[in-house]
Order: structure tokens, then sequence, then C-alpha cells
């Protein structure tokens, strides 16, 4: 209460609010007409000591009904006012929004994605491409892997079509590599005079010690007019040789005639005492001379004779080419 205001004449309607209720209204207590608690009054300036008007429409307990559409009013009139609002017809200002017919609200998803509050939460749509990512990569892997030897070289049947011609670019064969840095230089041809065509009266002979041809064998009898020995040799390339003949002499100069593939030879085989021995004994007076010629390859004749103006006292151990000129 207030200064001035001693409330209500009957106990009933000391409270304001009485009339809400089943046994207020029971006990007589009825709505004030003129304003008051709990009810809207004349909007009248705020007087002492006169309590201040409410501006909260306020209804019976059980009185307002939900989900009827309020109801236009006539082009014209004006709509009905607080005081004279017919409960269970809500106004606008009090309908639930079902009341007008549109679908109910419903709450949608946190905007933040699920995370916390006032935090972002996980990027699942992230982690969702790099797993994809890495499921492709694997895929890749695997891919490549079966379509590679187990040599490391690529399949180049996989992925092709079986009888039709093959598209797109073809690997071209790797070339072989060149054996001619690994593989071991031709060997030249060597042999023992005592295996080469004997002709003109010339003989084998084994008495004359420190011939290195087989079993000491050595060719001699050469010192007579049409005495030879006939060589074939095969040689690899053609080109410039040296041809070498290990012989003996008694101490004293000797020479023959040199025929390459049935021409003389540009320079005559000299069987000269390059020791300059004194000793006519042919057991101390083993050497070798040499001669340059031009050979074709293939099969080569070479023929040492014998002929009309040679010295020929001389006995020969082996016949060799070479592509350099050697030292014994």
């Amino acid at each position: 209460m207030t200064p001035g205001n001693n409330g209500a004449s009957t106990p009933e309607d000391d409270d304001p609010f009485g009339y809400l209720y089943e046994d207020g209204q029971a006990s007589g207590a009825t709505p004030p007409r003129s304003g008051g608690y709990g009810y809207p009054g004349p909007s009248a300036p705020h007087q002492p000591g006169v309590p201040r008007t409410s501006y909260n429409q306020v209804r019976t307990v059980g009185e307002r009904q939900y989900g009827q559409v309020p109801q236009q009013a006539p082009y014209g009139q004006q709509p009905q006012q607080y005081g004279q609002q017919q409960y269970g017809q809500p106004t606008a200002q009090y309908a639930a929004p079902e009341t007008y017919g549109g679908a109910p609200h419903r709450p949608g998803p946190p905007a933040d994605g699920g995370g916390g509050r006032g935090s972002r939460g996980p990027n699942t749509k992230g982690l969702l491409i790099g797993a994809v990512a890495v499921v492709a990569a694997v895929v890749i892997g695997i891919g490549v892997a079966l379509a590679t030897n187990g040599d490391g070289k690529k399949d180049d049947g996989a992925g092709k079509p079986t009888g039709g011609a093959s598209q797109g670019t073809s690997q071209q064969p790797s070339t072989p590599p060149s054996n001619s840095a690994s593989a071991p230089a031709a060997e030249l041809p060597k042999q023992d005079a005592a295996t080469l065509k004997l002709g003109g009266g010339t003989v084998l002979a084994k008495d004359v010690k420190g011939a290195q041809g087989t079993d000491g064998a050595y060719v001699n009898g050469f010192n007579q007019i049409g005495a030879s020995l006939t060589w074939q040799a095969d040689l690899p390339s053609s080109g410039s040789y040296y041809l070498y003949v290990r012989f003996a002499i008694p101490a004293k100069d000797a020479n023959a005639t040199l025929t390459v593939n049935g021409k003389p030879n540009s320079q005559p085989i000299g069987l000269k005492n390059f020791r300059g021995s004194t000793d006519p004994n042919l057991e101390n007076n083993w050497q070798y001379t040499w001669a340059p010629v031009t050979l074709k390859q293939g099969s080569n004749t070479i023929k040492l004779s014998c002929e009309q103006g040679n010295q020929c006292d001389a006995v020969f151990d082996w016949v060799e080419i070479s592509k350099t000129k050697k030292s014994y």
C-alpha cells in the first residue's frame, strides 16, 4: 500500500490478482474496470497516491486458447482494443507463430559446425578431402607397381589392347652396348715354321738346340734355289702389319725373297747377323727380323723363298704377324 490508500474494502479484493484464480472468483473477486493492478486502465498521467497502471494484458488461467487464427477487422473498422479483446481469438501481438498456418519453426544446427561455444569445430570437409587424396595416391602407387616388371623396366604389354595395333608412342629398344671396349682385341696369327707348307727341298729338323717350336722342331734345307715356306694367315681386318721371323745363321748375313698374295713385297726380308756373332754354331745365333707388309682382311698367302741372287744359308723357327713393332 502507499500513503493515502488503505486498500480494498473487502478481503477478497485485497489481492489485486484474486480474480485470476478460481477460488478468488468464487469469493466474488472481479477484475477492476477503471484500471489497477493486473488490468489495463486509461493512460492518464500518474498522480501521487494512485497505483501505476500495468500495461501487460493479464488473462485468467486457462482462458487463452492457441491454434486459432486472429480475425481480420472489416475494412474501415478499428480493431478491438485491449479492453475489448475476446478471449479465444488472440491478436497478432499474442498469437503463437504456428497460429498463422506456417510450419513450426525448428532451430537449425549451430552456425559454428558443432564446435564448442564461441569456437569453430573441426574442418571435416578438409579432412575428407585429405583422406581421398591419400587413398588416390596409394591406388596410383599400386598401379605403377603392377605395371612394372621385376627388373624395374616398364611392362610394354600392360594396358595395351590385344589383337590390334598399339596406340601412342612406343618405347624404342635400347642400343646394345658396344663390345669393342670390353672385348679383347682379335689375336693376330703366329705359327711354327715346321707346320707351314714346305717346298723346294726344305725339311724338318730337331738337331739344333734353342728352337721354340713344338718338340724343338724347325725348318732346314733352305740353302738352295727354289726352297720355300708358304703360310696361309687369316687377318681380322686389312691394313699395314709387320711380319716377324725367328731364324738362325752361321754368323754371316743372309736374305730371302718375300711374296705377299702372289706379289713380291716392296721390301725383302733381311736375315743379317744382327748380333755380330763370330761363332758359326747355329745354336748360338738364334735372332729375329721383320719386314713391313700390307695384308687384306681374311686369308693371306705369305711366302718365303730362296730365289736367284739370294743368300739363303738359314734355318727358321716360327713366323708371326704384329700390328706394332716388338722387341724380343
